[in-house]
């Protein structure tokens, strides 16, 4: 069975990524923003804050009802389907962390 997207879950792959350019304060200036694809459903979501901002990094709290699990007493998203992976947008195209890692080496 996969595992469920949790705020866990992106904290591990964060330290996995870190200097490779396959997470958001790395990739960032190469044009990447956080997104999630439900690869299920093939649909993306950018990452936003609860108020429906853009997220500076992956971020649970903006995600639609679809793809939440569940939510803490405060409404909060803490699961989402394990179909969700973490990856990014760039000129509307989602990349894996694998894939922005790989244009960030090539663009440095």
């Amino acid at each position: 069975m996969a595992r469920v997207m949790t705020k866990q879950r992106l904290v591990r792959e964060n330290l996995a990524y870190r200097y490779t350019g396959g997470v958001s304060q790395e990739n960032r200036c190469s044009g990447f923003v956080p997104a999630f694809r439900d690869t299920e459903t093939g649909e993306v979501y950018p990452s936003l804050c609860a108020r429906g901002n853009p997220a500076p990094f992956h971020c649970l709290d903006g995600l639609p009802d679809a793809v939440v699990l569940d939510r803490d007493s405060s409404g909060t998203p803490i699961t989402l389907k394990a179909s969700l992976i973490a990856g990014f947008l760039r000129n509307g195209v989602f990349y894996t962390r694998d894939q922005a890692a790989e244009c960030v080496a090539a663009d440095g």
